[in-house]
């Protein structure tokens, strides 16, 4: 009873924790976000003019990270949301939204009007009624130089059969944040976790709130037990039965000196389960203690819901923490938990079968020849397949040389009862096996029992690659990855900060940055061409020649001030709305 005690008062005491940073990181973060909201009402009223869906066929989407990857319930189909892409300098978040036919091997880019704005590290969650709904919740929107963070607390759906936005309105959800996760449980979508930060604060959580599908209203869930410690990005998976889910792993920080923080990567595994009848539901907490062999501790792992209850986790990192430095270790391996044995096993790839049966046959007809004695130069037996390093050299056009090292283990054994035979053809299949390079904070998801991948990124000293390739797994065959989309080095455009620029300079620049709201849209916002800034000059009061700033903000007040009113909706503060007009009114200037 003792040793519960101080548990309880342990999870209370983290649970108060978490309340006061939360209410402290809302002050310190209030003025950030006031600020951004400035760029995401520009980008809003450059979306509010579309007014019909076009659709283009397209390349693959362009290298990104912490974007949403949708398989269609009813259709061949993918689809693709968001995402951020970092060049070294400048941080790049997307609203974008693209459909990929699997039979076809296309892309194509869909302009629906009143998207929601631009995020990274939102989650999205496919409900099949209604012909699909893409149900999108939270994530982050980014300064261009990465210093300042929105969090969104907004939820849209997409709907599939007419292709249109909806904003739903709804009281009384979770607040604003990204890294968290969702997922369908019967009737309802299950949110848990992510994390709130801003330039000096953060904080984790480990909340649980439920959206009904039928009333379209927000609940927060009081489960009894221990709940997991506060996380994100972990792994979130919907019981077969559907009475409950399961978390596992995810990533915290806490702060252990006033500048040096210090990251956990959580390995641990809870179900939280229902019980009851519709409306008077119970909710518990519970450690899941699963058999088999887990993952390696990491995080930035893809996560996926494969066939016959079988959860998906491909890659990651992990990162070595030091005061001053972080290293991490990038993994392209496979791993499953099997939800209804409770048992994690890796993902072992078989091999091509005809391929199998060629070297089988080779493997006879070398033993018969040799007296059937397999043996080495010195009279031993052949040791078993070891791990294999292959080394990718990629040069991209700025010169640079990438190079990746992939591990790909030996053989392992799934079932106690395969033959020895079987596991060395695996072993020496997987040595000339295709795989993704090594990466984190990949897109997956699993259409009729295959597993698609595409992009992330992964770490070379202190430069990141972002990665936009994309690839394919049957699941039920494990034989080999299908490249769908090769990595291409002259996407991996890198610029270097320069040193030489006074702080002064720096932080005009940034500034300036932070204004130009169309500069963080890249291609979207830029491929509207000369056409929308027409309408620009015509739509909104044009500058005056030599006319400053300072003199086009006073006497265009009263339009951009309406203009923000109207974006920004009746109940905003008149303070509120006369910083994003002005704002709005700066960013028009600095454009003409």
């Amino acid at each position: 009873m003792g040793q519960k005690g101080k548990k309880e008062k342990k999870v209370k005491g983290a649970e108060k924790t978490a309340a006061k940073m939360e209410k402290k990181v809302s002050k310190r973060s209030k003025r950030e976000e006031e600020d951004l909201e400035a760029l995401i009402a520009e980008f809003q009223t450059l979306d509010g003019k579309k007014t019909q869906v076009v659709e283009t066929t397209c390349p693959p989407p362009s290298p990104r990270l912490s974007a949403s990857l949708s398989a269609h319930p009813e259709k061949d189909e993918l689809i693709l949301f968001g995402g951020e892409f970092f060049n070294g300098k400048k941080t790049f978040l997307y609203n974008d939204l693209f459909f990929y036919n699997i039979k076809k091997n296309t892309w194509v880019k869909s302009d629906i009007p009143n998207p929601p704005p631009p995020r990274c590290s939102h989650q999205a969650v496919m409900v099949p009624q209604g012909g699909g709904q893409l149900w999108v919740f939270g994530g982050e929107f980014g300064s261009p130089n990465g210093e300042q963070f929105y969090h969104y607390k907004d939820l849209w759906v997409l709907h599939l059969a007419t292709h249109t936005w909806e904003n739903i309105k709804a009281a009384g959800g979770p607040t604003g944040r990204s890294g968290h996760r969702m997922v369908l449980s019967k009737k309802q979508l299950l949110v848990f976790g992510g994390f709130h930060e801003s330039t000096r604060d953060f904080v984790y959580y480990n909340d649980v709130y439920s959206f009904s599908l039928e009333t379209f209203s927000w609940s927060r869930l009081t489960p009894s037990g221990s709940a997991p410690p506060p996380r994100s990005a972990c792994q979130m998976t919907s019981t077969p039965d559907g009475t409950g889910v399961i978390i596992y792993g995810g990533y915290s920080k806490v702060r252990v000196k006033k500048d040096v923080e210090k990251g956990t990567i959580h390995s641990d595994m809870f179900l939280l389960k229902r019980e009851g009848k519709d409306g008077q539901e119970k909710w518990s907490w519970s450690r899941v203690s699963p058999s088999g062999s887990k993952p390696h501790p990491r995080s930035g792992f893809s996560p996926a819901m494969g066939p016959a209850g079988r959860a998906v986790l491909f890659g990651g990192v992990c990162d070595e923490e030091e005061e001053e430095t972080l290293e991490g270790d990038f993994y392209n391996d496979l791993h499953l938990y099997d939800t209804g044995k409770n048992r994690w096993f890796p993902g072992v790839l078989r091999g091509n079968k005809t391929e199998k049966k060629k070297r089988r046959r080779g493997k006879k007809e070398g033993a018969e020849g040799e007296g059937g004695e397999m043996e080495g130069e010195d009279g031993e037996e052949a040791a078993p397949q070891g791990p294999t390093e292959v080394v990718k050299e990629i040069v991209t056009e700025d010169g640079t040389v990438m190079t990746i090292k992939e591990v790909i283990p030996g053989a392992q054994e799934e079932e106690e009862e395969e033959e020895e035979e079987e596991e060395e053809d695996e072993a020496s299949a997987s040595v000339n096996l295709v795989e993704p390079c090594p990466r984190s904070s990949a897109m997956a998801t699993v259409r009729q029992g295959k597993l698609f991948l595409f992009g992330g990124m992964f770490e070379v000293g202190d430069r990141q690659f972002t990665l936009n390739d994309f690839y394919s797994l049957d699941l039920h065959k494990m034989d080999q990855w299908e490249t769908l989309v090769e990595m291409d080095p002259k996407t991996q455009e890198w610029l270097e900060e320069s040193e030489s620029e006074g702080d002064d300079e720096e932080e005009e620049e940034e500034e300036e940055e932070e204004l130009k709201g169309a500069e963080g849209k890249e291609d979207e916002v830029e491929s509207e061409g000369e056409s929308d800034d027409e309408e620009d000059e015509e739509e909104h009061p044009a500058v005056q020649e030599g006319e400053t700033v300072t003199d086009y903000q006073i006497r265009t007040e009263k339009y951009w001030t309406e203009l923000a009113r109207t974006k920004m909706g009746p109940d905003i503060k008149d303070k509120k709305v006369a910083k994003v007009a002005l704002a709005m009114a700066k960013v028009f200037h600095e454009d003409q």
